[in-house]
């Protein structure tokens, strides 16, 4: 697997912003991975989840948002959210110009990757991968936030555990079922943060996540 780390320029206003590059020997496709609120792109999610997809042939671009990487502690609005995903998503292409391109993102990183894709969608993208959409905020169950979610016209995965406290699992059926391009992949026992005591959640992501890709890829 090599390794490459990289800046990605946002805007001129916004600037750049810092980005990890791992690719297996003999890539599949290539996926940008977009962290989630509470921390950035070297989160150990991330660097295993990257890793372990490297090990698979799934290449991926992480990179931080804005607000990680001037170290404010605010997410960024989701217009500059926005700007940054679009642009990781054109560096990836620009980077493996041949390889199928998959948008992935961790909690609010997949919610504005999505919302990118229900408003300005790229037509590069083959698919949009969520592992764990935040649909709402813990102990107020609401499905206001899927809402953009029907204007997405590429294929989606939405990795859940079902002890999400940011998306019960009854209302994330609910809310993918009608979904036609939609898969919905449940962990049993696992919380937002994919922990579920003993078991290898790492292993059900990384798996699901390579199978999904091989039938959209096929």
């Amino acid at each position: 697997m090599q390794k490459k780390s990289l800046k990605i320029a946002v805007s001129k206003e916004i600037g750049k912003v810092s980005a990890k590059c791992y690719i297996p020997g003999k890539p599949k496709c290539i996926m940008t991975l977009a962290h989630g609120a509470g921390a950035g792109m070297d989160h150990i999610f991330m660097e295993t989840l990257a890793t372990r997809l490297a090990e698979e042939g799934i290449a991926t671009l992480r990179f931080n948002f804005p607000f990680t990487e001037n170290k404010k502690g605010r997410p960024d609005s989701p217009a500059v959210a926005h700007q940054a995903i679009k642009a990781a998503i054109a560096k990836a292409h620009e980077l493996f110009p041949k390889l199928p391109l998959f948008v992935a993102g961790k909690s609010f990183g997949g919610r504005m990757s999505s919302q990118l894709l229900s408003a300005d969608p790229p037509g590069t993208v083959h698919g949009l991968i969520f592992y764990g959409f935040p649909l709402h905020q813990p102990g107020n169950p609401s499905v206001d936030r899927a809402e953009h979610l029907k204007q997405v016209k590429v294929p989606m995965l939405f990795l859940q555990g079902t002890r999400d406290a940011l998306a019960t699992i009854d209302l994330i059926e609910k809310v993918s079922k009608p979904l036609k391009k939609a898969k919905l992949v449940k962990l049993e026992g696992a919380d937002h943060s994919f922990k579920a005591g003993k078991k290898d959640i790492m292993s059900e992501l990384v798996a699901a996540t390579k199978e999904w890709i091989a039938k959209q890829s096929s």
